[in-house]
């Protein structure tokens, strides 16, 4: 059992989570997943991160242990290749479900809320 509980204010694990759940440290694990990269070829491999976007990442990820640049190289740790189940899991989950997610935010904006469809839900 852990001794860290989120639900708590000041629980290190929010920082934790905040480090892991961000959208580039995501996609960047997954991609180390495959191998070590060199930072063009993590630049090729990620379609839209920026230069800046993907140094600050890459530095976020080295500084808490998740990976380690060695002559250029970009290679998970094994802690961060413990990361690889999960965010595998969270990837493939929003690549299949994206589209669900897009027609309920259309919806959404379609009935505001406190139309009759929202007000009955609740009842």
């Amino acid at each position: 059992m852990s001794d860290y509980d989120v639900f708590l204010a000041d629980c290190p694990a929010r920082t934790t989570l905040e480090v892991v759940g961000h959208t580039w440290s995501v996609v960047v694990v997954v991609a180390l997943g495959e191998g070590p990269l060199r930072y063009g070829e993590l630049l090729d491999r990620i379609g839209g991160i920026s230069n800046k976007m993907l140094t600050q990442t890459l530095a976020r990820l080295r500084g808490n242990g998740l990976l380690t640049t060695v002559d250029g190289w970009h290679e998970l740790t094994d802690l961060g290749r413990s990361l690889l189940t999960p965010v595998r899991a969270l990837a493939a989950w929003a690549e299949e479900h994206t589209g669900d997610l897009l027609d309920a935010r259309q919806h959404a904006v379609e009935e505001p809320i406190g139309s009759s469809t929202h007000a009955t839900m609740g009842a």
